[in-house]
């Protein structure tokens, strides 16, 4: 991800380390039930109380048997049954075997178990056997073999969901320690906004920036504090910014960023904190403005994000979501770039990192290919609705022709994977 040569921009790299370097977990710890941690983040590591499974088991409906029983018969007397929860207790004689079912606890000296398909019911009710089939072990689960008791299961930083919340329930573990979740609030910037269903006056419209972030902020597990929109005036900016810094964690802004925004959001900003406003060598996003409130009470983070959806959209994916996560102390993987052939030519921009909106099918050779899902223009929310993953075209790509053709490699992010 590399030949980023805007001047005085950042690189994608750069930007993230910066993000990555400067931040660490503001969210204090709680304790919760189980049922109440969907979601939560592990502040700590967990580990087994106990083994599992817990106990050793048959894998399969059938009949455990030892195999000394089998050296010189294949047919073995019926001994009594064992059921999951209902163990078999009573004597077991040489020359029998023992009727079982999934999940019950072997008999003691049970040396394998044969499925039931695999054995013959006999007229006088012994069962036949194929001894030369059956391998010692088999079809047992042996205590341990899954988790080793006082093993660590899961790390710190892990974020609970229905992987994890399965093992930590068969481990008996009935309470974790987690973070409690991350207050993030936002607002769009600008006088040209008006709120979902308010008449629009000339050169108005409306601003669609904030239900896209309540959404990916949900996703996140982040409390939201919605602050609305605020209008290009000193007055109404400060108030807003002093209340994100007193009731949120975090405050994130669409707007009021780019090259040639009114001096006072800046001013402000300055006055209140310390912001820089960086150029990122990105397509759609490039400005990017992030800091801390420091001269405020509580001195949260600042992430002022573009002002056009799709530029704030982008922006957030790839600088946004992976700091939160770190505030939130989810230690949250970095995104898994896909190959993926493209379906026709793709322009790229000189000098930038391109993402550009696509959608993925798998071909009839089963290769994955992607195509564009329409206008690429950073305000184009068609083809934002139509798309289900970000393409990543780097400078070298294409060289001097500022252009891949059809079937090229490139890399897509899935948005099923990016939290949208």
């Amino acid at each position: 991800m590399s030949g980023c040569d805007i001047s005085g921009a950042l690189s994608l790299l750069e930007a993230q380390a910066h993000l990555t370097e400067v931040l660490s977990t503001a969210v204090a710890v709680e304790t919760l039930p189980l049922a109440e941690a969907q979601g939560r983040v592990l502040a700590e590591p967990v580990r087994a109380g106990l083994p599992l499974p817990g106990f050793d088991n048959a894998a399969m409906d059938g009949y455990a048997v030892r195999l000394t029983d089998l050296l010189t018969t294949d047919t073995l007397a019926l001994a009594g049954k064992a059921f999951a929860g209902a163990p078999f207790s009573g004597a077991w004689p040489a020359g029998s075997c023992v009727r079982i079912m999934t999940g019950a606890p072997v008999p003691e000296g049970a040396e394998a178990v044969v499925m039931q398909e695999e054995v013959q019911i006999l007229a006088d009710g012994r069962l036949r056997f194929t001894p030369a089939t059956i391998r010692p072990g088999q079809h047992i689960r042996r205590q341990g073999e899954d988790v080793a008791a006082g093993s660590v299961v899961l790390a710190a930083g892990l974020r609970l969901g229905a992987q994890q919340l399965p093992l930590l329930a068969a481990l008996n573990v009935a309470q974790v320690r987690v973070h409690r979740p991350l207050k993030v609030a936002f607002f769009s910037s600008g006088d040209e906004l008006r709120s979902l269903g308010e008449p629009l006056g000339p050169g108005q419209i409306v601003d669609s920036n904030r239900y896209a972030l309540a959404c990916l902020l949900a996703n996140l597990g982040c409390e939201v504090l919605d602050l609305g929109i605020i209008p290009d005036d000193p007055a109404a900016l400060r108030s807003a910014f002093l209340q994100a810094d007193r009731q949120a964690d975090a405050l994130i802004t669409s707007g009021g960023v780019s090259v040639g925004e009114a001096d006072y959001t800046k001013e402000l900003l300055s006055e209140l904190g310390e912001v820089a406003f960086w150029k990122v060598a990105i397509k759609p996003g490039k400005p990017f403005a992030f800091g801390r409130l420091t001269r405020a009470t509580r001195g949260i983070p600042f992430f002022g994000l573009p002002g056009n959806p799709v530029s704030a959209l982008v922006t957030f994916l790839l600088l946004v979501r992976p700091a939160l996560a770190r505030l939130m102390g989810w230690q949250l993987p970095p995104p898994r770039w896909l190959p993926a052939l493209t379906t026709a030519p793709l322009r790229l921009t000189p000098g930038r990192q391109d993402f550009q909106r696509g959608c993925l099918f798998v071909d009839e050779d089963g290769a994955l290919r992607v195509g564009s899902a329409g206008g690429q223009g950073s305000a184009m929310l068609m083809s934002l609705a139509a798309a289900d993953c970000l393409v990543r075209l780097d400078p070298p790509m294409a060289g001097a022709s500022r252009e891949l053709p059809a079937g090229s490699r490139v890399w897509v992010w899935p948005f099923a994977e990016a939290g949208l």
